[in-house]
């Protein structure tokens, strides 16, 4: 595997753990403005803030596990 492969792996497991992670971010942020009451336009900030940081950290560790199983061969 060259290392366009590789970085091509890399690049798809930090896409796919930036949806799934801001999927799950969006619904947690969602439940979390509505369990504490945060009001009016500062709901929608504290959502989106926590859609990103969780896109973030999901897309990092992915990227990461994915890097990590770059070299290897099965």
């Amino acid at each position: 595997m060259g290392k366009d492969g590789c970085l091509a792996k890399v690049t798809a497991g930090v896409a796919v753990g930036g949806a799934v992670g801001g999927a799950a971010g969006a619904v947690y942020g969602t439940f979390e403005a509505i369990r504490y009451r945060i009001p009016g336009l500062m709901k929608i900030r504290h959502i989106g803030q926590t859609t990103l940081r969780s896109a973030g950290i999901f897309g990092l560790f992915l990227g990461a596990g994915s890097l990590i199983h770059c070299g290897k061969s099965y």
